[in-house]
């Protein structure tokens, strides 16, 4: 009996721990979130004489909103992301399935080598291969294009090549080998078995990369310089400089750059959701 109680004893403290991180891990979470719809609706006069925790006189105060939108040239920079971001998906969807059926379907000498070069240059930090990178850019005129902006991301897609090699073993190859006897050809039976078959892993790896694309800071700013050129992730660096940074019209924008994102995941959270747990049952 003694036992029991101190076993329940245990279970209470023990929720009570997983309470007080899961508010703490929320409250640090949120804090931020907080602070900047805070700051988004003060004036310039309100934000310096109060601290950020402070709620701002009126959540009507849009004016912030519309010098971020239109000082930032934000309905340019969305365009440019949106353009990006749809080829992007495409070109890396494609190129990453091809290469995984190829990978997982086919033996041919070098196909170990190729998985481990992979694996070899996942661990490579993308920054430590600016340098040679930027260096071929230019020699080859793609600086200040975006469509040498986007040869560079579909570049750097090995983590969606796996993601596609992990479903692709789930795949059983009598899917193929029936195809052939029916006389399907190997890109017939990639476009019209197979590929139907990969939504999951589609899904998932269009959500990581499609992140991973909106929230790129370092090579939009290093590879599109001009202004017309700026994606939706560096136009609020227009509110920053040497003598101090307009935080009010930041966060201005900051609200404005998720809302998108947070539209597009409230109509399509019930597909995201599906295909990110089907892939990780099939991974």
């Amino acid at each position: 009996m003694g036992k029991m109680k101190e076993m329940t004893l245990g279970d209470i403290l023990f929720n009570i721990v997983q309470y007080v991180m899961l508010i703490g891990g929320s409250i640090i979470a949120l804090l931020p979130v907080c602070v900047c719809v805070f700051t988004a609706f003060k004036t310039n006069e309100e934000y310096q004489a109060t601290s950020v925790l402070d709620l701002p006189e009126s959540f009507g105060y849009v004016t912030n909103f519309i010098e971020a939108f239109n000082k930032a040239n934000m309905l340019q920079g969305f365009l440019n992301t949106g353009l990006v971001l749809i080829v992007v998906l495409l070109l890396s969807v494609m190129f990453s399935s091809m290469t995984a059926y190829v990978l997982n379907r086919f033996t041919f000498p070098g196909n170990n080598l190729i998985r481990q070069l992979f694996m070899f240059a996942s661990l490579i930090p993308g920054i430590a291969t600016q340098v040679t990178v930027y260096q071929i850019m230019f020699n080859l005129g793609l600086i200040n294009h975006l469509y040498g902006y986007v040869i560079v991301l579909c570049g750097t897609d090995i983590i969606s090549i796996y993601i596609f090699l992990q479903f692709f073993e789930n795949l059983p190859k009598s899917l193929d080998e029936s195809a052939i006897l029916d006389g399907c050809s190997y890109m017939g039976v990639f476009f019209k078995i197979l590929f139907p078959l990969l939504k999951p892993a589609i899904v998932t790896s269009c959500v990581l990369k499609g992140v991973s694309i909106y929230n790129e800071y370092y090579m939009s700013n290093l590879y599109l310089q001009l202004p017309e050129l700026k994606t939706i992730s560096v136009a609020l660096y227009v509110f920053t400089g040497p003598y101090g940074s307009q935080y009010n019209y930041i966060c201005a924008g900051v609200l404005i750059t998720i809302l998108p994102i947070l539209v597009l995941f409230l109509v399509c959270q019930k597909q995201i959701y599906g295909g990110m747990a089907a892939g990780a049952v099939k991974g």
